[in-house]
Parts: structure tokens; C-alpha cells; sequence
């Protein structure tokens, strides 16, 4: 089942931010307290906290109270969501790249040519095919009615 779009756009909001790619990379060597997390940042605490509840809300971290203490444990289930998105998107790129590969390769150089050296008319045309609107009537004369 593929994720929603809501819950990947929560995961990649949440990974966009440098301060929260460490502190995920923090929590994949193992459970760590929120004072261990914040401890290699120049922020205060409530900056800390906001990062924490981006990745709890985006579902890629977990938060457990241990008396005072609270434990941060990763939850790697969404990454592995827009990992998975991402390798899809991956496969189909390839697979158009490979197919514009095998035509390049199985077309001649004089057909390649043939399309890459049409010459402009010396007409000045739009560069889209669609006519131009006609011009829009003026409705009335300029400046101010005066009321009967």
C-alpha cells in the first residue's frame, strides 16, 4: 500500500530541515534522551522541542517518558515510505532515459540532423499555434459619469 500524499509530504517537510537529518541520524544509532539530541546545537530548548515534534508528527520519531526524562527512539517506517516513492520515481526516469538512449542510437545522423536545422521563418509568428484574441472594444469614454 502506497503511502498518502499527506504523510510523504509530512516525511520529506520534516527531512528538509538539516537540524532534523542529524537528529535522525542520532536516533539510528539508538534511543537517546532529549537532552543527548540537543546537545550538539547552539539552540535553545524550545527550538529543540519544535524539531522534536516535526519528527513526531511526520510519525519518524518516537517520544517515551522515563520519570523526568524523556527517550527519542527512531520510527523508520515513513523513510522507508518515501524511499520507496523515490526508487519508483527512479525506475520510471531510467526507464525513459533508456528509451531515449535506444532511439537516439537507432536513428541516423542525417535524420537528427534534419530535425535540428529547421530555420526560422522571417516572419515574426507566436510561438504557440493558437490565433490571437481579438482586441477588447473600449466601453465607454474616459473619466468620471456625473450623476443625473
Amino acid at each position: 500500500m502506497q503511502p498518502s500524499p499527506a504523510v510523504l509530504n509530512k516525511t520529506f517537510s520534516a527531512l528538509a530541515d538539516p537540524t532534523r537529518r542529524a537528529i535522525l541520524s542520532r536516533l539510528a544509532q539508538g534511543e537517546s534522551s532529549v537532552g543527548e539530541l540537543a546537545a550538539p546545537f547552539e539552540m535553545s530548548w524550545p527550538a529543540i522541542s519544535k524539531h522534536l515534534r516535526v519528527l513526531e508528527d511526520a510519525g519518524l520519531m518516537k517520544r517515551e517518558r522515563d520519570g523526568r526524562v524523556h527517550r527519542c527512539r527512531l520510527e523508520p517506517t515513513p523513510m522507508k515510505d518515501a524511499a520507496e516513492w523515490i526508487a519508483f520515481y527512479r525506475r520510471f526516469w531510467e526507464g525513459q532515459l533508456d528509451a531515449l538512449a535506444n532511439f537516439l542510437e537507432n536513428t541516423s545522423d542525417k535524420e537528427i540532423q534534419n530535425w535540428t536545422s529547421h530555420k526560422p521563418s522571417s516572419k515574426r509568428r507566436s510561438s504557440s499555434s493558437a490565433p490571437s484574441r481579438p482586441r477588447a472594444k473600449k466601453s465607454s469614454a474616459r473619466g468620471r459619469k456625473k450623476k443625473r
